[in-house]
């Protein structure tokens, strides 16, 4: 199952204080979402930064490993995100983004319970990876096990030197459960992946990065500034093209070459039929929008 990792400590999630920090919040009308309030008390807070919703762990002193009810609480923020929101970031409170499985809740099951609390972290990370928007995650120190299987869900993922990937289910004798089989290979090769839980292997945040963990690497301190700096250059994007990107492509990936060929072909008419598509073409071509420049 998903990586135990929360360390040695052996606390519960602080109601009464998460339950201050979401009161001295100034309300919006999101807030008043019976599930997104229910998530807040269990440990995910969401917040709106223009057109990106913020979404964050606060279980710092678990270094936010995740509890069934933390996990949740991450499908039911990114099922319910609100209209305005054109992009996601997820972070962690605290010096880590994500320590994995809450070993506090660590406890046998037989194969039916296990199949089906597996199943329940897949639902979970699908909100993330198929959900309405892009998502962006702000990672920082530890992404192991269950926190790399969640950021793995993630459509683009920044990391600052603090960061370090672990997945030590083989070493524990268990195995991923919440989606990582499927999606780490996927950034890091299969024998990657295999070599990780074989041997217990650690990458580094420049590692990580040279590997496919993490698209950018920022000094420490800088992974969530970097993050919202880019959900906000996705917010301004077709919605149309966003979807198509995040939903679309990933399946088109995975067909086919003829299949996929002609996915793409219907993804494109449709894409380029969207009124504001159409708008912003005829602005490029009147000269009123930017031309692609070379990067400093």
């Amino acid at each position: 199952m998903q990586t135990p990792g929360s360390g040695a400590h052996n606390m519960v999630i602080d109601h009464n204080l998460i339950t201050r920090q979401v009161k001295h919040r100034q309300r919006t009308p999101f807030m008043n979402h019976p599930l997104l309030e229910r998530a807040a008390q269990n440990g995910v807070t969401l917040d709106m930064r223009g057109a990106v919703a913020v979404v964050t762990l606060r279980r710092p002193a678990k270094r936010n490993a995740l509890s069934d009810a933390l996990i949740e609480a991450i499908r039911d923020t990114f099922q319910n995100l609100p209209e305005q929101a054109k992009a996601a970031v997820i972070d962690g409170e605290g010096e880590h983004f994500c320590a994995g499985l809450d070993l506090s809740e660590l406890k046998e099951r037989d194969a039916g319970e296990g199949v089906h609390h597996s199943r329940s972290w897949h639902v979970a990370l699908d909100a993330v990876q198929f959900g309405r928007v892009p998502v962006v995650a702000a990672l920082h120190g530890a992404v192991v096990g269950g926190g790399l299987e969640l950021a793995s869900a993630s459509h683009i993922r920044v990391a600052d030197e603090s960061t370090f990937y672990a997945l030590p289910e083989g070493t524990r004798g268990i195995f991923v459960g919440g989606g990582g089989s499927v999606r780490v290979p996927k950034l890091i090769g299969v024998a990657r992946m295999t070599d990780m839980m074989l041997t217990g292997r650690v990458y580094n945040a420049t590692e990580g990065e040279r590997v496919g963990f993490a698209q950018y690497l920022v000094p420490k301190g800088q992974a969530l500034d970097k993050a919202l700096e880019l959900a906000t250059r996705i917010a301004s994007n077709a919605p149309l093209t966003n979807y198509a990107l995040t939903h679309a492509l990933p399946r088109i990936a995975e067909q086919p070459a003829d299949h996929g060929l002609l996915t793409e072909a219907l993804m494109a008419s449709i894409a380029q039929s969207a009124p504001e598509a159409k708008a912003r073409v005829r602005a490029f071509l009147e000269g009123k929008a930017p031309k692609v420049q070379k990067a400093d």
